[in-house]
């Protein structure tokens, strides 16, 4: 039973949890020191709440390889957050949805390149239509999410 007393004593406990929640998701990203679009993914993340921990690597081929990601799959940097990998320019909104809904899966692909994608911004204003997928074991994909 809880009274006020208790209720005074606890109160500092459920704030700390609180702020534990509210803390930034760490994502540790493999990336090759000359790609800027990765850079600009990023900073499009940081933006977003979460703490980019990068790793530099001479090739990320190896990394989305090891978590049985297809090579037609792949694209310039690959990240892990929350026990899931991400590999290219995965907007930050998939990602959130991905955590929250948490499926059975390996994570999300965004194939490529596509401009207008996080990192991939147009000075023009330029966007071409592309999907996130979500990676199913055993090689298959779905798509997660469809971006104009």
């Amino acid at each position: 039973m809880f009274n006020r007393r208790t209720l005074l004593a606890a109160a500092p406990m459920l704030a700390l949890a609180g702020v534990a929640h509210a803390a930034p998701r760490t994502v540790t990203v493999w990336k090759t020191s000359s790609c800027g679009c990765c850079k600009g993914w990023i900073s499009t993340m940081s933006r977003a709440g979460f703490h980019p921990k990068v790793v530099e690597v001479e090739d990320v081929s190896p990394i989305w390889r090891k978590h049985g990601v297809p090579d037609e799959l792949s694209s310039c940097h690959v990240a892990q957050v929350g026990g899931y990998v991400t590999v290219g320019h995965v907007p930050p909104a998939d990602i959130e949805r991905l955590l929250r809904e948490k499926p059975k899966a390996i994570g999300l692909t965004v194939p490529g390149m596509p401009i207008g994608s996080p990192g991939m911004e147009a000075r023009d204003g330029r966007k071409e239509a592309y999907n996130t997928f979500l990676l199913l074991p055993g090689g298959k994909t779905r798509v997660f999410a469809r971006h104009a």
